[in-house]
């Protein structure tokens, strides 16, 4: 599932592949213009997710609520508004604020027993939606106690952030017991940079890419506006392959409804 920050992005991505990840980074980026350390409303999030609903009625749509937005209460009404508006799934984790990025130094996480009392709750909550317990937990030891409570839920899949090697999965797997594992793929992280082929083969149930259009987004940015100044202002001729006006209009005219049945 690939990271979207924008509706716009989510157009680009939609094209390529059939599951959008809402990334917590890339909205906090976006929508805010400030790192994700805990800025998020969660009704800018449910927002979010209702306009890509409407504008992408057959894609997979994974959530990431970070820690539910601190208290068990609104973690549960906010899966039920992703639950109403047809998410598929959510991202819960286990840290405390102020929170990271997963693949960040500094992180801090809740007592196993007060995490594991808030999942149970939005467990409860949920009508369809998949949940993924997320455990932040650096130290070796706590990340499989972590792993190990978290298999015993009913959560349907668990992903460990940061992981660091292959056998650092295979150490989950089977402190999971085959419960289904989440690999979250970040450029610049601290995992290994895997390819799809690699992870079927550690028999990783699925994987988000978290970044991917917001870093390229931010690539493009720069060197294009980087090169208008070069050429004195001058916009570069829309050549077979580039974007203008036409090509825009048509990746975005695919997400009004009603031509979604065309």
């Amino acid at each position: 599932m690939i990271g979207v920050f924008d509706m716009f992005s989510a157009s680009v991505a939609a094209q390529h592949y059939d599951g959008l990840f809402v990334s917590g980074f890339g909205f906090a980026a976006s929508y805010y213009g400030l790192p994700d350390i805990g800025f998020i409303a969660w009704p800018d999030m449910v927002g979010f997710v209702q306009r890509l609903r409407l504008a992408f009625p057959r894609h997979h749509l994974l959530v990431d609520i970070d820690d539910g937005y601190v208290d068990p209460e609104t973690a549960c009404h906010v899966v039920q508004h992703l639950d109403a508006i047809g998410a598929s799934g959510v991202i819960i984790e286990d840290q405390k604020r102020p929170r990271r990025c997963g693949h960040v130094d500094g992180k801090q996480i809740l007592p196993l027993e007060e995490y594991l009392e808030k999942l149970e709750l939005v467990l409860e909550s949920r009508g369809d939606l998949v949940v993924v317990a997320r455990t932040d937990a650096t130290d070796e030891e706590e990340i499989v106690r972590r792993a190990e409570a978290f298999a015993a839920t009913d959560a349907d899949v668990i992903l460990v952030d940061g992981l660091r090697s292959a056998e650092w999965i295979r150490k989950i797997q089977s402190a999971a017991g085959g419960k289904p594992l989440l690999f979250n793929q970040i450029a610049g992280g601290k995992s290994p940079r895997f390819s799809l082929s690699e992870l079927d083969d550690l028999n990783v149930s699925a994987t988000i890419y978290s970044t991917p259009c917001l870093f390229a987004a931010q690539t493009a940015m720069d060197q294009a506006l980087s090169q208008l100044k070069v050429d004195d202002g001058r916009l570069p001729a829309v050549t077979d392959g580039a974007v203008g006006v036409a090509e825009c209009l048509d990746l975005l005219e695919r997400n009004i409804s009603r031509n979604h049945a065309k």
